[in-house]
């Protein structure tokens, strides 16, 4: 059996140097690993904080609204004439939808942004996506001037199409609050490449250049006196970005010269389109 030889003096001070050195770095993978953990829980708890402050801000007004005009209802109905009933139920009708939609948005974001949401993509021509979605869209649309126009050659593509169209509703929403009455929005569509891409204008007095890279930004709203500034928590937006990485797609927004927005998104057009 051969006889094990122990290091010498100057190579056991180079291995207990190579350990030493081993044990900071790992020391220091460690530390980074922690601060980047940290870093993450206070932005989680700065957007909870962030989340609470604006809707306790936000939804005050139109809860207090609803309530006040329940109670109203409940106690003055037979002394109020049809057109300030009517009136009454309708301010009840619109805070509900909103809050509705409110917290139909929340979830979505939340789902989305976790990955808990699996997106059920199947083959859908964009034109009949665009015409659901405007079945659903804010009542005040009456006041404005909606078109569409996906050329003469359906597109085919391969989307989650319930989160599609609520990118469109949210969007035509969004036009229809930031414009004055008698504004026009159109959709349109068309391919580009491998990918389809459709877009929602308007003539509004559009959004300043310093402003552009902040709108879908979570609780963003910027200012606009034409908006309802009782209902300013800023998630459209935000969740029509979140449903459009999810689909591999891009979102943008610029200007509708002369005046207004232009928003447009991409999603893939599907293999028959493709293999055509």
């Amino acid at each position: 059996m051969e006889k094990q030889t122990q290091p010498d003096a100057f190579t056991s001070s180079i291995l207990f140097s190579i350990l030493g050195e081993c044990t900071l770095t790992l020391e220091s993978l460690r530390n980074a690993d922690e601060k980047e953990k940290a870093a993450v829980l206070a932005k989680n708890e700065q957007l909870r904080a962030n989340l609470l402050r604006s809707i306790s801000h936000d939804l005050r007004t139109p809860l207090t609204s609803i309530s006040g005009n329940a109670d109203t209802l409940l106690h003055c109905y037979d002394v109020l004439d049809d057109q300030t009933r009517k009136q009454i139920f309708s301010d009840i009708y619109d805070d509900a939808q909103w809050l509705i939609g409110l917290v139909e948005n929340l979830l979505s974001i939340t789902k989305i942004a976790n990955g808990n949401v699996k997106l059920h993509l199947s083959d859908q021509v964009v034109d009949d996506i665009i015409s659901e979605a405007l079945r659903h869209i804010d009542r005040r649309s009456a006041e404005h001037h909606i078109t569409m126009n996906c050329g003469e050659i359906p597109l085919l593509v391969r989307v989650d199409t319930g989160l599609i169209m609520q990118v469109l509703i949210n969007l035509v929403n969004n036009a229809i609050k930031y414009t004055p009455a008698g504004s026009t929005i159109q959709i349109t569509a068309i391919q580009r490449g491998n990918v389809a891409e459709i877009c929602v204008s308007d003539n509004g007095t559009g959004i300043p250049d310093e402003l552009k890279e902040r709108v879908f930004e979570m609780f963003f709203t910027g200012s606009n006196p034409t908006s309802d500034s009782r209902r300013s928590l800023g998630l459209g937006l935000s969740l029509c970005q979140v449903i459009v990485h999810a689909h591999h797609g891009k979102m943008t927004l610029k200007d509708n010269l002369p005046h207004g927005c232009i928003f447009s998104f991409t999603v893939a057009l599907s293999e028959v389109n493709l293999n055509e």
